[in-house]
């Protein structure tokens, strides 16, 4: 397994991850937990260490999920998890206060089942609360020996810069792929410039990229992809169109249309998280980190599918107002 360096000089975690949300919640119906849990052990297997989950996913399910599935193995798993959205069963609403920072990290480490949290990520940042309270609990737990090392997701660069000066923040997740390229103007610079890591969650696009979704695939109300502008009529058709260029260039290669969208990522120097439920998806991804593509490769991809030519919105409006803080 490739590897990478978090931050400027951090841990080391394999090249790619694997994101466990859509095993508990947001994308339809759960799946069946056996499966679930032979896709994470496959991963450790396979050497992918860098393991995301959030208190959020599922209301502490996935949590309790990824417990079952690292028991005993504690050593082959860089934890990552992540307070702030809260559900409690109902709406959501983004709490980043410091005490629900401390109690949100005892129920994790709880359900979890483990003496500490290789990353503790603020998941969403509530803007009524100063950046520097917020981080300046979490450093409190680094001093305690809960947390190793502090993320941040979603948020401004100028909230990035503050919370770095209040204790180094070690990544950061954002969403990052060909089809959401914004984080290129200002936070993938600002990342850059502090020392770093781009965490990139959805890399594919909410499974646009991989070429599986078509204009007749239907979503539930469980699915958050069914309130997608991205997924709405005219915007999907155009959206497959630039997939459908996609796939050309992959079946040139002898590759997948994800396998292109992860090894382009990764030369961006991102971290993708890919989701998936199923052992032979999250073997191809992985397959992606040994991609030869060379730079004639990389600039025909950003020019197969250029930023411009995407469209929708990447977030609905309900999530979207708590992006950027």
């Amino acid at each position: 397994m490739r590897r990478t360096t978090l931050g400027e000089s951090g841990p080391e975690v394999s090249a790619i991850g694997l994101g466990c949300m859509g095993m508990s919640a947001l994308y339809g119906p759960r799946t069946d937990e056996q499966q679930s849990l032979r896709t994470i052990r496959r991963a450790l297997d396979l050497g992918v260490d860098l393991i995301d989950t959030s208190a959020s996913y599922g209301d502490g399910h996935n949590e309790r999920l990824v417990a079952e599935a690292i028991r005993g193995r504690r050593g082959d798993v860089f934890l990552c998890t992540k307070f702030g959205i809260r559900r409690d069963g109902g709406a959501m609403r983004v709490d980043s206060s410091p005490q629900w920072a401390r109690t949100s990290c005892d129920e994790s480490l709880d359900r979890l089942d483990v003496a500490h949290l290789d990353v503790l990520y603020l998941h969403r940042r509530n803007p009524d609360i100063p950046i520097e309270d917020t981080v300046g609990a979490m450093a409190e737990l680094v001093t305690a020996g809960k947390v190793r090392h502090l993320g941040l997701s979603e948020v401004s660069p100028q909230t990035l810069r503050r919370a770095h000066a209040v204790h180094p923040i070690t990544v950061l997740q954002t969403e990052y792929s060909l089809f959401s390229r914004e984080v290129e103007a200002e936070i993938l610079p600002t990342c850059r410039e502090l020392g770093i890591t781009l965490v990139a969650y959805s890399p594919l696009g909410r499974a646009l990229l991989t070429g599986q979704v078509t204009a007749d695939t239907t979503f539930g109300g469980d699915d958050l992809r069914g309130g997608n502008p991205r997924f709405a009529g005219p915007n999907r058709a155009a959206n497959l169109a630039l997939v459908d260029r996609l796939r050309a260039l992959a079946a040139e290669l002898g590759v997948t249309p994800a396998q292109l969208a992860l090894g382009w990522l990764l030369a961006q120097g991102a971290v993708p998280i890919p989701g998936t439920t199923r052992i032979r998806h999250l073997e191809d991804n992985v397959a992606s980190t040994a991609l030869p593509l060379t730079p004639e490769h990389l600039l025909r991809i950003t020019e197969l599918v250029p930023a411009a030519a995407v469209r929708g919105e990447r977030l609905a409006a309900s999530a979207a107002r708590w992006v950027g803080a």
